[in-house]
């Protein structure tokens, strides 16, 4: 089925991860990549693999820029991976020999997550599986601005491949908390909370469901590390969004 599937991916200075990422997806006959103001490497990388096709625009939130990235693939089936995502021999095999059902059928992959060059199976990581290859004619990616994912219809067919791919989610702390100040602009946009509760409550639950119920404690200090970045991701996003409250009521 590869032969059929155009890769879409969004990227903006990525430098870091973009070469691992393409490497593993020269089996592809086409990838779309969408870059949205990098100014790093990203571009002169890229162009170095003949099965990419280099799309430059803007940000306009995660799920209409994923959209609209893969309005400039050729092909109709879309395989959506970020820049620090990488595809697996396994997972590339079963796509080979894969058969779709229909065109309203979904895939759904399971995405190992690493942090430090160790996957992390707890604190909400572990057991991470994301509807990624669709039929661009029948599904895309709702308009959310961050935590963006696929829109499914009653008439949509879900398929659980048996493979996985690989996430490099953290290579640098400074990187990670970038992401998280980012996450929680996107998050926090023309959004409001008004209790002041609400924020503290919202951060120390987003901790302790992340380090106890998810059992972050068995990832080790990587764990808690990410549990006070969920910590923090809450309470920035839910601070601004009362500091929006209160704007509004100036």
């Amino acid at each position: 089925m590869i032969n059929e599937i155009s890769v879409v991916i969004i990227a903006k200075n990525a430098e870091t991860t973009i070469n691992e990422t393409l490497d593993s997806l020269v089996d592809f006959n086409e990838v779309i990549l969408y870059l949205n103001n990098s100014t790093d490497a990203t571009e002169s990388l890229a162009n170095s693999y003949e099965n990419v096709k280099i799309i430059k625009g803007e940000f306009i939130g995660f799920g209409p820029t994923k959209n609209l990235a893969s309005s400039h693939a050729s092909n109709t089936w879309i395989l959506s991976l970020d820049s620090d995502e990488i595809m697996l021999p396994n997972l590339l095999k079963e796509l080979k020999s894969l058969v779709p059902q229909s065109n309203k059928e979904v895939f759904i992959l399971k995405r190992d997550n690493y942090f430090f060059n160790k996957e992390v199976k707890h604190s909400g990581w572990g057991n991470d599986r994301l509807t990624r290859i669709y039929n661009k004619n029948h599904h895309q990616f709702n308009q959310n601005m961050v935590h963006e994912f696929i829109v499914l219809t009653p008439e949509s067919i879900s398929t659980h491949l048996k493979h996985s791919f690989k996430h490099n989610a953290v290579q640098n702390l400074n990187q990670f908390l970038q992401k998280v100040m980012s996450y929680s602009d996107l998050a926090a946009k023309n959004q409001k909370t008004c209790s002041f509760f609400i924020v503290v409550m919202k951060a120390h639950f987003a901790f302790f469901k992340t380090y106890f119920l998810q059992a972050g404690f068995l990832d080790g200090w990587r764990g808690f590390v990410i549990a006070i970045s969920n910590f923090n991701g809450k309470f920035f996003r839910y601070t601004k969004r009362y500091i929006n409250c209160k704007n509004l009521n100036t």
